[in-house]
Order: structure tokens, then sequence, then C-alpha cells
């Protein structure tokens, strides 16, 4: 599988871990969003999109999100989900879309570093829309 494009949306959060989000195309045909670009502990990393992992509310049946106290249709307080799940981030959160192997993740991080990068050195580009003399008052 080959990526064919990576598009890089900048963030200007000084001070903040998230630099950047991904757009990646495989082979002209496939689209994955919202890749994060993060500054680790250890310099860049990508972080695949991911959701918040949900629960049942044992009262009105609907989704709520794995950790909620209390439930957003109903009110009814939440039972505490396990002690295992409670103490990582990793067991809140699920991956929409992650590679297999280690190879295709290291070929899918540096592509999208060297975007990164190159995004970054060009700087903050002009819009390409002409302020007129409406637009400056």
């Amino acid at each position: 599988m080959e990526i064919t494009e990576v598009r890089i949306s900048l963030r200007d959060n000084e001070g903040k871990r998230l630099k950047a989000y991904a757009t990646v195309t495989f082979d002209n045909s496939f689209v994955v969003k919202n890749i994060k670009v993060v500054e680790g502990n250890n310099g860049l990393f990508v972080a695949m999109p991911a959701r918040k992992a949900k629960q049942f509310c044992p009262r009105c049946g609907k989704k709520v999100d794995l950790g909620s106290r209390y439930c957003n249709h109903c009110g009814v307080q939440l039972p505490l989900p396990p002690k295992d799940l409670a103490s990582t981030k990793q067991a809140t959160h699920q991956d929409l879309a992650h590679p297999i192997n280690q190879e295709f993740r290291d070929y899918l991080q540096s592509k999208i570093l060297d975007a990164y990068e190159r995004e970054r050195a060009l700087g903050p580009r002009d819009s390409g829309i002409e302020e007129t003399p409406e637009m400056q008052s």
C-alpha cells in the first residue's frame, strides 16, 4: 500500500503537545483524517484517530462515555468502570484506524512527520484572499 498524499493542518497552540492534524490518502483511493502529530517526551510521534469508549446507561439504555459519573440523558449515577479500565487512558479510547504491523507504522509515521516538517518550514502563509477596503473597516 502506498501513501499518495499527506495534508498537514498546523496548530498554533504554543506550549501544547498537539502540533498538527494529518489527512493521509492511500493508493489515491482511501483517506484517513484526524491523525495527530503530538510532541511527546521523546520527540514527535503520530497518534491515530480515536474515539472515546462508550457504555450503556443501566436506566435509560443510552450510550454515554466510559468513565462518566452520570448519564447525560437521564441523570442517573453510573457504576464505576472496572479498576483495570479506569487506570489507563488507552482503555477509554479506541483507535478508529491503525497500522497492523510495525513496518507500516514506521512508514506511515515517517511520511507524516516529513510532511509536518515541510509544512512547518513554509511558515504561515497568506490565505489567498485579498483584503478589500470594506474588509479593513
